[in-house]
């Protein structure tokens, strides 16, 4: 689109200069601004090949997944057609990234809207099946405390609609890859 008005631009001014009217400073400056603004596409978080994932989803902390916690979050092991992974907020399946590296995550901004952060107030705490000796915590850069299991940060999917969906399973996006986490701490296979 912007490779279009470009040449539009280009074309109104070469026409404006070929008819030598008084408006030629007024059009070639027109072109020239139009000119001089990058045409190249914005920088991609997203791996070659993909398409930004379409959430349906606020990126602000709006959604239940995403809302500031008022209280120490809670992870519980639940069956799936994955087998038994961590669950958290009502059931939702958790994840981790591995571009995350030295508990440290590397999901902010538009990766943390499509793959919200598991956020808690106070220590987490383990239900049923999680072991409390793998939970811990990190610190986000926008401020927020972000739960961790074997020292991988946490996060839900955005797609995942209700208790049980694993539907970030093997994604790739935003350069790693994601996986539902098992009671072991581990990547869940299939």
């Amino acid at each position: 689109m912007r490779k279009l008005l470009y040449a539009g631009a280009v074309a109104l001014s070469l026409l404006a200069a070929g008819c030598g009217g008084a408006g030629d400073n007024e059009a070639n400056r027109v072109a020239n601004d139009q000119a001089n603004e990058t045409t190249t596409a914005e920088p991609s978080e997203y791996p070659s090949g993909t398409v930004a994932p379409s959430t349906g989803v606020p990126a602000t902390p709006t959604s239940p997944v995403q809302a500031t916690p008022t209280g120490p979050a809670r992870l519980d092991a639940a069956s799936t057609s994955l087998g038994t992974v961590l669950a958290g907020v009502d059931g939702r399946t958790v994840y981790l990234f591995t571009k995350d590296k030295g508990g440290v995550s590397a999901c902010t901004q538009a990766c943390a809207a499509a793959w919200p952060p598991v956020l808690t107030a106070g220590t987490p705490q383990a239900g049923s099946g999680v072991r409390a000796d793998l939970l811990g915590t990190i610190r986000r850069p926008e401020g927020y405390t972000q739960v961790t299991y074997n020292k991988h940060p946490l996060y839900y999917y955005a797609k995942d609609r209700k208790a049980g969906d694993v539907t970030g399973q093997n994604v790739r996006d935003f350069g790693g890859e994601w996986h539902a986490v098992t009671p072991e701490g581990k990547k869940a296979k299939h």
